[in-house]
């Protein structure tokens, strides 16, 4: 009779604090369209239109998801965005 290993079906609890993180853009009175428009081009690498979109979203339904990722690739375009003073949020 062999012996079995036995492996662990639970996901490492790192990995699961490391995926599935997402930006979330907030509508505000303050920023324009073309600065919001300028920073999601500038610090989220969005083309043009996706970033019209986005600002679109955010300002007709008071948010919008605007990137995904690890909380190590997000928490920098987190900081660059709130420097800008533009309200986003890691959730």
């Amino acid at each position: 009779m062999g012996s079995k290993e036995k492996t662990s079906v639970t996901p490492d609890l790192n990995e699961s604090i490391e995926c599935g993180k997402k930006l979330v853009l907030y509508n505000d009175d303050f920023n324009s369209f073309d600065f919001i428009i300028k920073s999601l081009v500038e610090v989220c690498k969005h083309d043009i239109l996706q970033a019209e979109s986005c600002a679109m979203i955010a300002h007709y339904t008071g948010k919008c998801h605007i990137k995904n990722g690890t909380i190590n690739d997000l928490r920098p375009l987190y900081v660059e965005m709130t420097n800008r003073q533009i309200t986003v949020e890691l959730v």
